[in-house]
């Protein structure tokens, strides 16, 4: 190879968990040098394990890897030169013409192409839908849960959305907790025990209620505005809080998928 892999430089379009699944699973396997572009206010669900989180913290770790916000190519390098990965405010995607990276990976899950193309990089990878590989990017990874979970695809699309949220603990989606339009307030937080009935929080002056038993696994930060429908919990019913703090099986799954293809082209 003509670089280590440490010195590969790659982008990463979104920081919510799937995205950091991805930066995990690249910074372990040695590429330190990961800038992940978000939106102003992100609105993660599982704000333990994403690191868009930053956005409003400053720093977030993640299983022992720390992410840090940063704003210009000087704090990019100087996060990179203390081992962090860096995430920075880019809705529009102008730092992949900025930094031409090695590999760009749009982990956004927004359904569709909000704007890059396969000559972006020597290695554009694409998670889920709303992309067609050998078009939009050169690899699109399967996101739904199932056999083909993680499947690259060289040619052709990602299986459609189902809209429908995976089995977790035996439930199918009921542990998904939406929204009707407003702003978001609640005393409880990640990792809190729930009943099915209680009041996770409130939308105005509209009750937010848990659907089954569990572990407030994910939630919306507080003071959000949410639109109708829009996500704004997850209630895991394993009922293990440690579950909160590390990386879901899927995130990991997908990580892994993005290091096949990097290491498909660059090949240690």
């Amino acid at each position: 190879m003509d670089k280590a892999l440490k010195e590969r430089l790659i982008l990463i379009r979104g920081g919510g968990e799937m995205a950091t699944g991805v930066a995990c699973s690249l910074y372990r396997a040695n590429f330190r040098r990961i800038l992940m572009l978000e939106i102003p206010s992100p609105l993660a669900i599982r704000r333990r394990v994403s690191f868009c989180e930053t956005i409003h913290e400053k720093s977030v770790t993640v299983e022992g890897i720390e992410a840090v916000r940063v704003s210009g190519e000087s704090e990019v390098k100087q996060a990179w030169a203390g081992g962090k990965i860096a995430v920075a405010v880019d809705p529009e995607g102008e730092s992949i013409g900025l930094y031409r990276p090695d590999l760009l990976v749009d982990a956004t899950l927004a359904k569709r192409n909000l704007g890059i193309s396969i000559t972006d990089a020597p290695m554009v990878v694409a998670l889920g839908p709303g992309f067609t590989a050998g078009r939009d990017c050169h690899v699109v990874v399967e996101t739904n849960r199932g056999h083909d979970l993680g499947r690259l695809i060289t040619a052709g699309t990602a299986e459609a959305d189902t809209g429908i949220p995976g089995n977790i603990g035996g439930y199918r989606g009921r542990g998904v907790v939406r929204a009707r339009s407003g702003i978001f307030t609640t005393g409880k937080e990640i990792g809190d025990p729930i009943r099915k009935g209680d009041v996770i929080g409130m939308v105005g002056t509209a009750e937010v209620t848990a659907t089954i038993d569990g572990i407030l696994r994910g939630l919306i930060r507080p003071g959000s505005s949410v639109a109708t429908g829009l996500k704004i919990g997850d209630i895991d019913p394993r009922g293990e809080a440690g579950y909160c703090d590390t990386v879901s099986e899927k995130a990991r799954a997908l990580g892994g998928a993005v290091l096949e293809a990097m290491l498909s082209v660059y090949n240690a």
